[in-house]
């Protein structure tokens, strides 16, 4: 049976809780409050005129507005109680904040907008009020900053042995693996299907932004890995460009040890935290190099200790002096 969440972490998720409480109730209490005044049809999207450009029926707009508060507040809420990865649990805290502010403050102001009025093509939502509504955003993050209080100290796992390969002087090796992640694939190629349907349906603005981020995360879904005296590479199998290099000369030391993806980073594809960042698409056996700024990147690839070791002994020659 899983042990219970730290009492830090049941306090946090009643904390992220509070807000989409707070502006599920605020909201519900509005409609109830104009609710007579409401037209059953009403301007729900606006371009950035302020003039409406899509409409929805008020009981529509409402359980839609309730129903995104309600999946978003139990994912932040969820996430929060996994603690994953601890050391973002503030952060995710000020962002759950920042979220439901903003996402009320919008549809509180088309409720209001939208009532009393007979003509809804004649309602407007002006830009300050969505400044308005990002600065509210804003404040609430840094309440919720300071609420949810300090993240705990990182705990990093243990590194495994660094191990060295019997190289004979002036033998150069390389080392090459492939890493890749069907179900990143899978995402990619619906990115890549959404962003088509949403350029002939709703124009190409919204549709390329789509069709860049499938593209992004294509990239991401399979690279090769290569070790060899000038250092670590990740190389796209769709492109052949480096993704990323790291010089032999930034690596301080290189080890071998299980990476968990969700509790450490928080998610896969390259990933970024505190004192670390790497690309993760699976978790399980990775490299893991010790920078010279003392920061930390990782690879999840199989056969990582070998890679480790390789990298280890070029740094043995290069500061012997022996070179590659």
């Amino acid at each position: 049976m899983p042990s219970d969440p730290p009492v830090n972490a049941r306090r946090r998720g009643w904390t992220v809780a509070l807000p989409f409480i707070l502006v599920t109730v605020t909201l519900g209490g509005i409609y109830a409050s104009v609710a007579g005044r409401l037209p059953e049809r009403i301007a729900t999207h606006f371009g950035f005129d302020g003039r409406p450009v899509g409409y929805s029926s008020t009981q529509g707009f409402l359980w839609g507005c309730l129903l995104t508060l309600l999946v978003l507040g139990a994912g932040t809420v969820g996430l929060v109680q996994l603690r994953m990865p601890a050391q973002s649990g503030r952060l995710l805290v000020a962002t759950g904040y920042f979220t439901a502010v903003v996402l009320g403050c919008p549809a509180v102001a088309i409720l209001f907008g939208n009532a009393g009025g007979t003509d809804v093509a004649a309602v407007r939502l002006s830009g300050w009020q969505m400044f308005v509504a990002l600065g509210a955003g804003v404040v609430a993050a840094g309440l919720g900053w300071l609420l949810a209080g300090a993240d705990p100290a990182e705990r990093r796992p243990a590194s495994g042995p660094v191990r060295r390969l019997d190289l004979p002087a002036g033998v150069r090796a390389g080392w090459s693996r492939t890493i890749s992640s069907p179900p990143m694939a899978v995402l990619a190629g619906a990115m890549a299907c959404l962003g088509v349907v949403l350029g002939v349906s709703a124009g190409w603005v919204g549709g390329a932004v789509m069709l860049l981020g499938g593209l992004a995360v294509a990239v991401h879904c399979s690279v090769r890995v290569t070790v060899d005296r000038r250092g670590l590479t990740l190389t796209p199998t769709l492109l052949p460009v480096p993704l990323h290099r790291i010089p032999l000369g930034k690596v301080a030391e290189a080890s071998s040890r299980r990476i968990s993806t969700l509790a450490e980073y928080g998610g896969w594809g390259y990933r970024i935290r505190p004192g670390g960042s790497g690309l993760l698409l699976r978790s399980g056996e990775g490299v893991v190099l010790r920078l010279t700024t003392g920061r930390e990147f990782v690879v999840t690839v199989d056969d990582s200790a070998t890679a480790a070791a390789l990298l280890n002994t070029y740094l043995d020659r290069e500061r012997s002096g022996e070179g590659g």
